[in-house]
């Protein structure tokens, strides 16, 4: 299997002007830790995660510091330190330049990936625009669906996968990032939707796609958030 297998359509992604209280609200609003920085024409810039906006509160750079770590610490590093510290758009504390895979990166690969660079997710693009996101999550979820063995993927699994992609594409209610694995005609399911009737729309739509043997539906409805306003 391959990153254009598993990875999670439909992105939720920020423009790289958004203000950073606005950057967290997205992250907390759809349960992500991570969100990619995208540029008007799609092209990928960066991604923000949670630990970016830990760094960027200051409670390191307002930590007294002793001379002597200053002392060998070039300018520019401070002065990188102090931009990020004190931004206030995205652009100014996303990671820059993030570590991609393209669409058929092995998964072995990604995981390797993930394990040397210490790392949770990769951004999936072509020619450096972003089409899709693969998590540890994600990988979890293919080996959920191909069971503990690994068996050859039936070459069918691919097509039944675009075309159950392809009729979701177009629909007004279909615009939360799911993912969506096919092993062997089974289809699974994953992620959050917005209401029960999404849910049940999205199931009946793999069903509906020529081929498919069974549906396993694991997607779970957002839980209501009391008190806002």
């Amino acid at each position: 299997m391959n990153a254009c297998d598993v990875m999670t359509l439909n992105v939720i992604t920020i423009s790289p002007d958004l203000d950073i209280g606005a950057v967290a609200n997205t992250l907390v609003g759809n349960q992500i830790s991570a969100v990619p920085v995208v540029a008007m024409d799609g092209k990928l810039l960066g991604i923000v995660s949670e630990g970016d906006l830990m760094r960027h509160t200051g409670t390191d750079a307002e930590r007294p510091r002793s001379w002597w770590l200053d002392f060998f610490r070039d300018s520019s590093t401070l002065a990188r330190d102090f931009a990020r510290t004190h931004a206030r758009k995205a652009k100014d504390v996303m990671t820059p330049n993030p570590v991609t895979v393209s669409p058929d990166t092995p998964l072995a690969e990604i995981a390797t990936l993930f394990e040397k660079r210490r790392i949770k997710r990769v951004p999936v693009v072509i020619g450096g625009r972003l089409v899709g996101i693969v998590s540890r999550a994600n990988l979890i979820q293919a080996l959920a669906s191909r069971a503990s063995e690994e068996l050859p993927r039936a070459h069918s699994d691919e097509a039944l996968r675009e075309a159950i992609v392809a009729s979701l594409r177009d629909q007004p209610w279909a615009k939360r990032p799911i993912n969506i694995v096919v092993h062997h005609g089974v289809v699974d399911l994953w992620g959050f939707v917005d209401s029960a009737a999404e849910k049940d729309a999205i199931r009946v739509a793999a069903e509906a796609a020529p081929g498919v043997k069974a549906v396993n539906d694991n997607l779970r409805l957002y839980p209501v958030m009391y008190g806002a306003t």
